[in-house]
């Protein structure tokens, strides 16, 4: 049985991978636009995370597979579970970059200026790399939290683990056998990932330390 619920690892894994690209990416830019103090897209890039924040996941994978077509807009099963992913996940990790980029020194910011750089360059080329490093231990929490989160996605049709347990616990009617295999299988994804996050962290830990 596990052999068979493991063909849905490559989902994971894929779902997983995009996803956190997506949410690096958005994530990233909504920061910046919040530390920019644009006055009407600071605003709306506030309410955009309060929402995300404060809906459940599973109602916004929904409502992008069930709702969006009511509006013309299409989108496969994988699809839509990266973007529902994706988005959730960039509203968290928005205020990761955002208080780790805050975290940097604003001396060193006055610094690059006087040496010539401009606000956007010096952010690029001093601040971000900076906060990226003090960002990892967070993010790291993050991509464990969104592997698990991945079963969600069963709901809109993506062929995942916690989908072929379903298959397997209504074809076959061995209910325990099934979802005991597939939290064994989540456990045995997320542990190695979870050592991996603790490296991370140490490694930044000690280079910071230097």
């Amino acid at each position: 049985m596990i052999p068979l619920l493991a063909s849905g690892i490559p989902m994971v894994l894929n779902l997983t991978f995009y996803s956190l690209i997506l949410a690096v990416v958005v994530g990233l830019v909504l920061s910046l636009v919040r530390i920019a103090h644009i006055p009407f897209l600071n605003q709306a890039v506030v309410v955009i995370v309060e929402f995300l924040r404060g809906t459940p996941l599973l109602v916004q994978l929904v409502y992008i597979y069930y709702v969006f077509p009511n509006i013309g807009i299409h989108i496969d099963p994988i699809a839509s579970g990266i973007l529902g992913l994706g988005l959730n996940y960039a509203a968290y990790v928005s205020e990761v970059f955002r208080s780790s980029i805050n975290s940097i020194d604003r001396g060193q910011m006055e610094a690059a200026l006087s040496l010539g750089y401009t606000p956007p360059r010096a952010m690029a080329k001093i601040i971000i790399p900076q906060s990226l490093r003090v960002s990892v231990p967070p993010l790291g929490n993050y991509v464990i939290s969104m592997v698990k989160d991945t079963a969600l996605t069963s709901v809109i049709a993506v062929t995942e683990i916690l989908k072929q347990a379903n298959v397997v616990a209504t074809t076959t009617f061995q209910v325990t056998e099934a979802y005991t295999a597939a939290a064994i299988i989540y456990l045995a994804i997320s542990l190695p990932l979870s050592g991996l996050v603790k490296l991370a962290e140490w490694r930044v830990n000690r280079n910071v330390a230097k």
